[in-house]
């Protein structure tokens, strides 16, 4: 992997788990609430999942070489 990629790799994982803290946040707001779970809970943790998918890709990017 060059170092271009693993460093956008690198910032993709801290998006990543920016986006899990910021879902756990809403998590525990909705529960602090008496809510269910919080529609925005949902969108964050999809969001993670594309991400996490994304520096995934990236990190097999390397191996296609011809």
């Amino acid at each position: 992997m060059t170092d271009e990629l693993a460093g956008i790799v690198e910032r993709l994982r801290a998006i990543s788990e920016e986006l899990s803290d910021l879902g756990m946040l809403s998590l525990r707001a909705a529960l602090d609430a008496g809510d269910k779970r919080d529609p925005r809970e949902r969108r964050l943790a999809q969001a993670r999942r594309s991400v996490d998918k994304a520096a995934a890709l990236l990190r097999g990017a390397g191996d296609d070489v011809d």
